[in-house]
């Protein structure tokens, strides 16, 4: 009887371990699926801005890589996403990392009703937190709702980065 327990047992573990990695997303996967891919900004109409308006643009590379732009309007920075996945709340899990800080950061993006998203946490390896709870930390603030932009509103990043790739 404790043999085919054992057996049961294994067999039982086996056929999870082959569900569980049948199921299992790539990056890419998950912020596509998710609805992330594209630009999002607090105003789609205004120009980047590095107070009020960074435009956040997620693209996936021809290699299947994620990366992450921001456009503060008087500068630009490109980081790869290295982690991402949907959470039981349908909360976009994502790790990011910020070559020029030498700094990987983990946060959260919630989809609001109206199809808005919101960073609920921000932190980096430490858990030293910029955003939590949807609040920053800093002043107390909740964080802005950002829309995502349609198709033909590119920033120079975009443009500069299309051209490159020759999509213009």
């Amino acid at each position: 009887m404790n043999g085919q327990f054992s057996r049961l047992a294994l067999a039982i573990l086996f056929s999870l371990t082959l569900s569980f990695g049948a199921s299992a997303e790539t990056v890419a996967q998950a912020v596509r699926n998710w609805g992330l891919i594209g630009s999002w900004s607090r105003d789609c109409s205004h120009k980047p801005g590095r107070d009020q308006n960074t435009l956040l643009i997620y693209e996936i590379m021809a290699d299947e890589r994620v990366v992450h732009r921001r456009d503060f309007g008087d500068s630009t920075d490109e980081n790869e996403v290295v982690g991402a996945e949907v959470s039981a709340d349908s909360m976009l899990n994502l790790r990011v990392f910020f070559p020029k800080f030498k700094q990987t950061r983990d946060y959260g993006l919630m989809k609001q009703p109206d199809g808005s998203v919101r960073t609920m946490y921000n932190h980096d390896q430490k858990d030293a937190y910029s955003i939590r709870d949807g609040i920053f930390t800093a002043n107390g603030n909740p964080t802005p709702a950002l829309q995502k932009c349609r198709a033909g509103a590119r920033s120079a990043l975009e443009k500069t980065s299309a051209n490159a790739a020759g999509l213009r």
